[in-house]
């Protein structure tokens, strides 16, 4: 029992010295991007018979690029659990809206159409399905940690190999986006569309790459921004005391 409560101690105290010291607006922009890409999954934006894109496209680039950015600063272990923090949020605001879809009241959109089928589907939308949910949560999961992974040790092989520069940002966040996002949608594919409509295996891996490489498409549009950030967090030595933090765990682990 001791240990639990030194694991679950040391692991409060990690995140609170780790979100001190990450810039709030590079935390907020992820843990809306994540709600937001939730929300928006609901609402088609392509659909053809081997490339199905959802409005949450829109957001889900910024999730990864997030974590490209915090990963490159913070390390690989620092972006897994701001991912896990970004998911708990998430299914709170997701526990929030189907509790909420579930009250009496009239959406506003009613009062416009006086049409009852409006509402039922508004509830429906925002109160979401279990199996969604659950499978957005899961590809969300599995998806950060494999990018975070991979990003680090691309990071690590380039430094090795002396690259630096935008050029070393560049390989490793595109490399380890376009794998992780494959994964993401592999995995949503898998366990939502076809277990639940009836998509054939061609569908999820064709589906899956093409989705990958439009949302690695917008992550290199925006890369240079993200590296520019970076490179500024570098320059005011952003996240020193959790560096320090770190260096000293390691230090008493030695000892």
């Amino acid at each position: 029992m001791n240990k639990f409560k030194s694991f679950f101690k040391n692991l409060l105290n990690d995140y609170k010295i780790l979100l001190r010291n990450i810039p709030s607006l590079t935390i907020t922009l992820f843990i809306l991007s994540v709600v937001c890409a939730n929300l928006m999954a609901n609402k088609e934006l392509v659909s053809y018979k081997y490339l199905a894109l959802d409005c949450g496209f829109v957001f889900s680039w910024i999730m990864f690029i997030c974590m490209d950015v915090i990963c490159k600063r913070w390390g690989a272990k620092a972006s897994i659990k701001v991912s896990i923090l970004a998911l708990a949020v998430n299914l709170l605001v997701c526990a929030s809206f189907a509790l909420l879809s579930k009250a009496p009241g009239m959406w506003g959109e009613f009062y416009t159409s006086e049409n009852p089928e409006v509402n039922k589907a508004l509830n429906a939308t925002f109160g979401g399905s279990w199996y969604v949910v659950l499978g957005s949560a899961l590809a969300f999961t599995i998806s950060s940690i494999v990018n975070a992974l991979l990003n680090i040790r691309i990071g690590s092989s380039l430094e090795r190999k002396k690259i630096k520069g935008f050029g070393a940002f560049a390989i490793r966040s595109y490399i380890s986006t376009l794998v992780a996002q494959f994964v993401d949608n592999f995995v949503f594919a898998t366990t939502v569309s076809k277990i639940f409509f009836g998509w054939t295996w061609t569908q999820v891996f064709v589906c899956s790459a093409i989705g990958a490489v439009c949302e690695l498409l917008c992550e290199v549009l925006f890369g240079g921004f993200g590296y520019k950030v970076v490179c500024s967090w570098e320059k005011d030595n952003v996240g020193k005391e959790y560096f320090d933090y770190v260096e000293s765990k390691n230090t008493d682990k030695q000892n």
